[in-house]
C-alpha cells in the first residue's frame, strides 16, 4: 500500500537503465499510458523528459513526489522494470545534471 502525503519533496534520481525494455518505456511514455497514470503520471512523463544520460547506462533526473517512501509508487507501477539500482536523493531545488538527453537517447534506440 502507498501512502501519499500532502507535501511533495524534490528527488535527485540515479539508476540503470534495463535496456531489454527501454523501447517499452518509451512507448508507454508517448502513448498516453504514463501520462494517465494517477497520481503520478504527469510528474513522471516531465521527468524523464529533463532527464540526462551521464554515461552509458545510466540516467539522472530530479522528480517531485508526495510517496511516504520516495519514488514507492512510481517504482512499483513503472521504474522497477525499467531501471535497476535506483537511489534517491532528497535536494530543495533543481539543479544541473550534466549529460545528454534521455529522452532523445530513447527516442534514436527505438526500433519503431
Amino acid at each position: 500500500m502507498v501512502l501519499w502525503v500532502d507535501l511533495e519533496m524534490l528527488y535527485k534520481v540515479r539508476a540503470k537503465i534495463i535496456e531489454e525494455n527501454l523501447s517499452m518505456f518509451y512507448e508507454k511514455l508517448i502513448d498516453g499510458t504514463i501520462y494517465n497514470q494517477r497520481p503520478d503520471g504527469k510528474e513522471i512523463v516531465a521527468s524523464m523528459k529533463r532527464a540526462k544520460l551521464i554515461r552509458s547506462g545510466v540516467v539522472e533526473w530530479f522528480e517531485n513526489c508526495g510517496c511516504s517512501i520516495p519514488l514507492q509508487h512510481e517504482r512499483e507501477t513503472q521504474y522497477d522494470h525499467y531501471f535497476s539500482d535506483i537511489t534517491t536523493e532528497r535536494v530543495d531545488e533543481l539543479g544541473t545534471i550534466n549529460g545528454k538527453s534521455f529522452w532523445s537517447y530513447m527516442e534514436k534506440n527505438n526500433p519503431t
